[in-house]
């Protein structure tokens, strides 16, 4: 399975907070976010690639000793995630399945899981215990396919938050990569890189599906908060012997 993590954001929201330090490579019981992601991928034998941006040497240097595919985007600063995924499509095979995350996003390997032994053709991860507070909400039929989804989202649409982690089948490369250029082609470089998936749900082209983490740790550092919440986590779990 390939992997492609987008790493290329400057993270606006916490820069405040951490000064001119990548998200990704906040420190988690002392090894870089990014770095713990990236082993975890490869212990199961994923070949992963980091689109970098901000700050890339930093990121560079959270993997350094690793077998890591880069792609540079050094219009971060007025592009959005599509633009990174773009410049990455090379990594996008119509051989094999691949992995798609926000490189900001801590999660369990039994979300990993979860993920993995899903088979439906494009899964995006969520939780639906998260509807009132978040950053980016899906509303989904009963069986879980996406059919509205953005950050402003009205409460009682939501079903679910957006965990930052998706996979596509081999099967819809092709066609995912289809629609990456042709919305890149139209100068729609401010999209995030799931616009590319969420298109296919405006027409109802295909059925996206969602798949619920609900009961299982992680967290998206989108604010000082979100950081703190990881190490609380962490620190509870070395108190209860977990680590």
């Amino acid at each position: 399975m390939k992997v492609i993590m987008l790493a290329a954001g400057k993270g606006t929201r916490i820069s405040r907070m951490v000064k001119a330090v990548p998200k990704s490579t906040l420190p988690i019981d002392g090894v870089p976010l990014i770095r713990i992601t990236a082993e975890m991928l490869q212990k199961r034998g994923m070949d992963v690639s980091v689109c970098v941006g901000y700050q890339h040497n930093q990121i560079r240097e959270a993997l350094k000793g690793m077998d890591i595919t880069y792609y540079y985007n050094p219009f971060y600063d007025v592009t959005n995630s599509i633009g990174s995924l773009w410049l990455a499509q090379d990594a996008l095979k119509e051989d094999d399945d691949v992995l798609i995350l926000n490189a900001d996003v801590f999660f369990t390997e039994e979300i990993l899981n979860m993920l993995l032994v899903d088979e439906r053709e494009v899964v995006m991860m969520v939780d639906k215990t998260r509807t009132k507070t978040g950053d980016y909400f899906f509303s989904t039929t009963d069986s879980g396919c996406i059919r509205a989804y953005g950050k402003e989202l009205p409460l009682q649409q939501r079903k679910c938050e957006y965990v930052g982690i998706a996979k596509v089948t081999k099967s819809f490369v092709p066609l995912f990569k289809q629609r990456l250029n042709e919305l890149v082609g139209q100068q729609k470089h401010n999209l995030w890189w799931e616009n590319v998936i969420y298109s296919f749900t405006d027409n109802q082209e295909r059925e996206i599906y969602t798949k619920d983490v609900e009961g299982h740790f992680w967290s998206e550092i989108d604010y000082f908060d979100d950081y703190e919440r990881i190490l609380n986590h962490i620190a509870k779990k070395v108190e209860r012997g977990g680590i």
